[in-house]
């Protein structure tokens, strides 16, 4: 990593905003040929050989190279209203929203209601100098963010919110790729831990923060804040 890439950025100098870049190389650790994990819908088959099945066709020949391009990311800050983050969010609020709305209430989110969602992430605390949003890019293309905001500054707590990997680049190191860059911008902003609030049903979330060191904690906020919330997680941060 270059130090133009290890560019100290905080909510506090927004001169720096667009300048924070981290780079994550996913490697090989899925094996070339298989399919990534995703949420419900994705569309990500593993095509399987069935025993005693010699139609079943061959695996194909890696393409190193397409692998490669397909699993290096660029993680950078992104202004919240922008138009990418804008349909990033809409997308992220869309699916959740949705699969909140079919368990609990048997139907779809509304257009209205979406809007009404994203309309709120525009004024919310992913703003300098409350919170940051991170866009994760593949080539160049947005594929997914996270955000982070603080949550209690004076105990060096920060928060993480709006988890989101579009369906196509699911399994392919974007969502590690946000949770390491927002690690690293908490530490510069002094933070020394890290929370999230999730949902039950958000099982694929959930085992996603656990592998990367987040561990259940008590509630931590109010019903208030969050009426949706059902589990807590947190991890502390390594000098």
């Amino acid at each position: 990593m270059t130090p133009e890439e290890q560019a100290q950025v905080t909510p506090e100098s927004p001169e720096d905003f667009l300048f924070l870049c981290f780079v994550w190389m996913a490697g090989f650790r899925r094996g070339c040929g298989g399919a990534g994990y995703g949420a419900p819908g994705s569309g990500r088959a593993r095509g399987r050989h069935r025993p005693g099945n010699s139609d079943a066709p061959a695996k194909p020949p890696c393409d190193h190279a397409a692998m490669s391009r397909a699993t290096v990311w660029t993680v950078t800050p992104q202004p919240v209203a922008s138009p990418e983050a804008v349909e990033l969010m809409r997308e992220y609020m869309t699916e959740v929203a949705d699969r909140w709305f079919l368990l609990h209430e048997g139907r779809t989110t509304t257009p209205e209601e979406v809007e009404g969602y994203v309309a709120e992430e525009a004024h919310g605390d992913l703003v300098p100098p409350k919170g940051v949003l991170l866009v994760a890019r593949r080539e160049g293309e947005p594929m997914g963010c996270l955000g982070l905001r603080w949550y209690d500054r004076g105990r060096g707590t920060a928060e993480l919110k709006r988890m989101f990997v579009r369906a196509a680049a699911r399994g392919l190191g974007a969502a590690p790729a946000l949770l390491a860059a927002a690690e690293a911008t908490a530490r510069e902003w002094g933070a020394g831990r890290i929370v999230l609030d999730t949902r039950k049903d958000l099982v694929e979330a959930r085992a996603l923060y656990a592998r990367h060191g987040f561990v259940p904690v008590p509630r931590y906020n109010s019903v208030e804040e969050n009426p949706y919330a059902e589990v807590w997680m947190g991890k502390e941060l390594l000098p």
